[in-house]
């Protein structure tokens, strides 16, 4: 029986391997031969070749440690040495989620610039202009130069066809059968060149024309799907069936959609209806339609009651489910939810907000500060009767009617029965709300400072990539708890601290801290070499 045992000699720690058998008197010995030493920076072994080879032939496959090469000066001056652990963190999550293989096949020629391009807006969100200083100190893939120029004709030279085909094969890979939650932004842009850019209405607030992003998100996953951008002056509910058609265009059949109230028209919900590709949706009605209100109307009176409460997070609600006949002869099923507490805080801050007006404009009519409230909830008239020369009534009728349907949500869906499953599925759709946070802060992507209409949609289309990888990592680091130590910003800083230095073309990884090594594990991977 083989093995190997140790034996030190002064410094340094001999192998042996060691053969057990009996001699001719039947006692027990041992054969010893020198195969090896252990390495003393190390703590490697180091076999003799001739043990190796003999090895092999039993089919024993032995890895010898190899002290690293010794350089010169002058060769340790000229190495690189680059940041590494953020861009093999994107790497992995890539190819563990097909945006490698799917950017690969669609643009075989560009598809590393394009990658490299968004791995800088996740790790930076910093503008274009300083790619090239960031590749300089990044380990990635084979670019070659992406100075401004190279930069601004990769966003004109990539092709509609070639962006519909990526959909197409992204949707193909992200084919689980979850709800997408549909939302609208405003992306502002200074340029008089982009048919699209319009003056419309403005999400942020901001005095300039616009275009609007259509984005796609699935609520498990939370990976973006498909995104596409229309006029800036059109309105949410006139984009749906647009949206729609160009989703079935690129094989999203089957569609299971979460919508706010924006998205919400008689003629919307008809045509998801009668579309012949079997959309499924939930959508919140909004108190416009005189359909919501009705459904409101009718449970007012029993709905609060303990048999209808359901538990939504930390919310307590009332909510009851009813099937009911709309348009056209179709039947919806309708969820009603009423939120007892968020009611009663809200007649009670409203109620106070304005006894607190009437006094102030019984003491000061003309006060200008508070002219638009005293106009909206307050009757001031003069009056020579009055011993301060006026009256000042409250409008009862504009306080009822703004508490008429406070903290009331009417769903309506043509798949979901079930009232906690549909609500559930309604708040979920917070995450296409995160994903525009994340597009147009995180990724510099809040205003587009070009002027053409297809680099315009270029620019948002490597966003759009960068956003698949930020959701991605968002996922995990939601999922295993990280944003409590840290922010996904802080996560890339110090993966970034693990450098791959190149000296003489040999690579030397610098050594995984613990807290590096957390980091991979907790996003299943495993750990660079």
């Amino acid at each position: 029986m083989s093995s190997i045992v140790r034996y030190k000699n002064g410094k340094h720690v001999y192998l042996y391997d060691s053969v057990s058998y009996r001699d001719k008197k039947g006692k027990p010995q041992n054969k010893r031969t020198l195969v090896g030493k252990i390495d003393n920076e190390s703590g490697q072994p180091v076999y003799k070749q001739e043990y190796i080879e003999r090895m092999a032939q039993q089919g024993i496959l032995l890895v010898s440690y190899q002290p690293p090469p010794a350089y010169t000066v002058d060769q340790i001056r000229q190495s690189d040495v680059r940041a590494y652990g953020a861009f093999y963190l994107y790497q992995a999550l890539a190819k563990r989620i097909g945006l490698i293989d799917t950017l690969e096949a669609v643009f075989p020629s560009c598809w590393q610039q394009i990658f490299m391009l968004a791995c800088y807006l996740v790790s930076t969100g910093d503008p274009a202009l300083y790619l090239e200083d960031w590749l300089s100190s990044t380990v990635g893939l084979p670019v070659g130069s992406m100075a401004s120029q190279r930069v601004s004709e990769l966003l004109a030279g990539l092709q509609e066809h070639e962006r519909r085909s990526f959909y197409q094969k992204w949707a193909a890979f992200r084919s689980e059968q979850e709800y997408l939650a549909l939302d609208i932004t405003s992306i502002s842009s200074y340029s008089s060149l982009i048919d699209a850019v319009e003056w419309g209405y403005n999400r942020d607030g901001e005095d300039l024309p616009q275009v609007n992003l259509c984005l796609l998100m699935g609520e498990k996953s939370r990976l973006p799907v498909y995104q596409t951008l229309y006029s800036g002056s059109l309105k949410d509910v006139s984009t749906l069936k647009a949206t729609l058609g160009q989703a079935c265009g690129i094989n999203l059949d089957h569609l299971l959609l979460v919508m706010d109230k924006g998205f919400c028209s008689t003629g919307n919900i008809d045509a998801m209806l009668e579309d012949p590709n079997g959309i499924r949706f939930v959508i919140a009605l909004p108190f416009t339609l005189s359909f919501a209100k009705k459904q409101v109307q009718s449970e007012r009176k029993d709905i609060d009651q303990i048999v209808n409460a359901i538990l939504v997070g930390p919310d307590l609600l009332r909510g009851v489910t009813k099937e009911r006949v709309w348009n056209k002869g179709h039947s919806l099923y309708v969820h009603v939810y009423f939120n007892v507490s968020a009611a009663t805080k809200m007649k009670e801050d409203l109620i106070a907000h304005v006894t607190a007006l009437r006094l102030k404009a019984m003491q000061d009519p003309e006060n200008t500060q508070y002219r638009s409230e005293f106009d909206r909830y307050l009757i001031i008239r003069k009056s020579e009767k009055h011993a301060l020369g006026y009256t000042v009534n409250i409008r009862e009728d504009v306080i009822q009617n703004e508490l008429a349907y406070a903290s009331w949500l009417v769903l309506t869906s043509n798949h979901v029965k079930d009232k906690q499953e549909a609500i559930d599925i309604y708040r979920d759709k917070d995450v296409v709300e995160k994903g525009f946070d994340s597009y147009k802060n995180r990724l510099d992507l809040n205003r587009f400072r070009i002027h053409s209409d297809n680099s315009m949609h270029n620019k948002s289309f490597v966003g759009f990539i960068a956003l698949i990888l930020m959701s991605s990592i968002h996922m995990v680091m939601k999922d295993q708890d990280m944003y409590r130590d840290r922010t996904m910003k802080q996560l890339i800083r110090t993966l970034d601290k693990q450098k791959l230095q190149t000296i003489d073309g040999n690579r030397i990884l610098y050594p995984i801290t613990k807290e590096q090594k957390g980091i991979y594990e907790k996003f299943g991977l495993d750990l660079p070499v």
